[in-house]
């Protein structure tokens, strides 16, 4: 077969899609506290890996393809992708193989700071296989939301083009249940080092997720009118939101943030992402609006409520992605063989699919998460030590840290930390010799040793 235009965009789409959870790696790595930096950009690398593998192998099978009660698909009906071998099937395995991956990427960013390393690398797998594949196969596979599905059938398809409900309402619920499970930092509410220690580093990865997001919302687009709303849409909304969540801080704290428009521009981005074929660009622009300053208010409601959502999974994915998923009740546009929202006359039908595809995408995620949470919790423990939670979960987890200072940039674990990251205790007489000259303190160059030990 030819390789043809739509296969090189579906090709370059599912490449700026990989090159988004690189971008959340900043974006998150920034938001969390100098000590954690590397462990949370780690969370995300390791999602790439694994998720890749498990797609390959049964992944890609069960979110498409003939299914198990409108639910799942069969994980063996072409394990290791046996069969597929068209360049169309192969481009779409590909394409949509980043989205898994990015979904549980964005899970880690509300567990910063305190998860064991061993354990999230058992959760992403299993996550995958048990959430994310069978919620994929119900919305996009053709199970239980599709025109054929039982759902689909009683209240009409369920829009949700490119990942509001099996994106980001998953992640955002599944985030919160993870929360619940492992509980809050140490000092949570009221330690000022919990703030973020690199804004540019958060504002570099917005910049790369919205790039990235082109691709992430418009590589399913089938003619050039829709990519070009697509694409317009994926503009305005993001920018309107960054807008609604800026106003909102200026109004609520008397000063507009980076970091709040970086999160603003995320929160525009999720809500846009369902709704980004099937609204107008003045109706993307007011549901940027409404998201960019509904997630501004959500995100303090973890002190209020006292769940420590380390950066703001819950208050920006799941807030904004049921935002623009119940939205398209309201504001879709007419198409051919449908009415649209009950704004442009279609009555209430899109919206009760709406509802419908929202409210039983939390209680499986929620239900779900939960189950494989606990199981890992209970087994290998999700939660690192206080000790090691004080030190930081990069030296004590990566034996690494992110940055040097005053070392000369020497890399490596120090003596008194030696049993915590290798768990073995220190030599005898291996303590570092004192230089005269530094006041009494150990020199940088007998303080250190190798982190390979």
């Amino acid at each position: 077969m030819e390789l043809t235009a739509g296969h090189v965009w579906l090709m370059v789409a599912a490449a700026l899609v990989l090159f988004m959870t690189p971008g959340l790696a900043f974006f998150y790595g920034g938001m969390t506290r100098a000590k954690a930096a590397l462990n949370m950009m780690m969370m995300s690398f390791i999602s790439i890996g694994m998720v890749g593998v498990v797609w390959v192998l049964w992944g890609a099978s069960m979110s498409s393809g003939e299914g198990f009660m409108q639910i799942v698909g069969n994980p063996f009906a072409t394990f290791g992708l046996e069969g597929v071998t068209s360049p169309d099937g192969l481009i779409k395995v590909g394409y949509a193989a980043t989205f898994a991956i990015i979904t549980v990427a964005l899970i880690s960013g509300a567990i910063a700071d305190r998860a064991k390393f061993g354990a999230w690398t058992v959760f992403v797998p299993v996550w995958v296989t048990l959430v994310y594949c069978p919620l994929a196969y119900m919305v996009w596979g053709g199970g239980l939301f599709g025109p054929e599905g039982a759902i689909g059938k009683a209240l009409g398809p369920a829009i949700d083009f490119a990942g509001g409900t099996v994106v980001h309402i998953n992640a955002g619920v599944a985030a919160l249940i993870l929360v619940l499970i492992i509980g809050n930092r140490k000092g949570f509410g009221k330690d000022p080092n919990h703030r973020p220690h690199n804004i540019p580093f958060v504002m570099l990865g917005a910049a790369i997720l919205w790039f990235g997001w082109f691709g992430f919302n418009g590589g399913a687009a089938t003619t050039a009118e829709q990519g070009g709303l697509i694409w317009v849409n994926t503009l305005a909304a993001p920018a309107a939101a960054m807008l609604g969540w800026l106003i909102t801080e200026r109004i609520r704290d008397g000063h507009p943030t980076s970091l709040g428009a970086a999160s603003g521009v995320v929160a525009g981005l999720v809500a846009i992402t369902p709704a980004c074929a099937n609204v107008s660009p003045v109706g993307a622009l007011c549901l940027g609006a409404a998201a960019g300053a509904a997630s501004a208010l959500a995100v303090g409601l973890k002190f209020r409520w006292g769940f420590d959502d380390s950066l703001d999974v819950v208050g920006v994915h799941l807030v904004s992605g049921i935002i623009g998923t119940v939205a398209l009740g309201f504001i879709a546009l007419p198409v051919e063989g449908a009415g649209g929202g009950l704004f442009y006359g279609g009555g209430f039908a899109q919206l009760w699919a709406q509802l419908a595809v929202a409210g039983i995408a939390i209680a499986y995620s929620a239900i779900l998460t939960a189950v494989i949470a606990l199981a890992i919790h209970k087994t290998m423990g999700f939660r690192v030590s206080q000790e090691q939670e004080v030190v930081g979960v990069d030296l004590s987890l990566h034996a690494e840290t992110a940055y040097e200072f005053g070392v000369g940039g020497h890399g490596g674990s120090f003596q008194p930390l030696h049993e915590l990251i290798t768990g073995r205790p220190a030599a005898d007489g291996a303590a570092a010799p004192v230089d005269a000259a530094s006041n009494g303190k150990k020199t940088a160059a007998a303080g250190k040793e190798s982190v390979g030990a």
